[in-house]
């Protein structure tokens, strides 16, 4: 093998273990195997839908949003107010949660405080609007209003937990160019 494809295959490797445990699976259970293999061909496919809208949005995020914006209303010093942003801008959000994950990094490029990117991703994974709406109408608002306020609390305390529990270091942005501190 050239280093190109071993370089490759160390990349993929993960998409690589995936697709041999497909194959092993489907020669162990046979009448099985074509589940499998169309189940996981219809993930990437959805994948493969959201994450291009994703990438756009973060592309112009990133050129049209200034730092000193992001760091004002999403930083360390934004407050309650930095938390409410991040739940309305979680729970209107569309798409699966692991394309929430882009948006956190650009978020924690920017900026943004690592207490406000936990309640973001909490508010993107459990608080979307339409399904509130859904879910107010098949099981009723008071339900819905109980769940809703359940799960922003919980969202606090898991990013309060989070945010002191993690090392300074952890909070570090990573870029090509070296660290620069939160």
């Amino acid at each position: 093998m050239t280093k190109t494809a071993l370089a490759a295959a160390k990349r993929y490797r993960v998409a690589l273990a995936f697709l041999v445990l497909d194959a092993l699976l489907a020669l162990v259970f046979p009448h099985f195997g074509p589940a499998f293999i169309r189940n996981t061909w219809n993930n990437f496919a959805e994948m493969l839908s959201v994450l291009p809208p994703v990438f756009l949005i973060l592309g112009l995020l990133d050129v049209w949003v200034p730092r000193q914006t992001v760091m004002r209303c999403l930083g360390p010093g934004s407050g309650i107010l930095g938390a409410l942003l991040c739940i309305f801008l979680g729970a209107a959000a569309a798409g699966p949660l692991y394309g929430a994950f882009p948006v956190a990094e650009t978020m924690h490029r920017k900026g943004a405080s690592y207490f406000n990117i936990m309640v973001f991703l909490g508010a993107w994974s459990t608080l979307k609007i339409p399904m509130a709406i859904f879910e107010t109408s098949a099981l009723g608002a008071r339900f819905s209003l109980t769940r809703w306020v359940t799960n922003v609390f919980v969202i606090f305390v898991v990013a309060t937990v989070i945010n002191h529990v993690l090392p300074p270091a952890e909070k570090c942005v990573r870029t090509p160019y070296g660290n620069e501190g939160e």
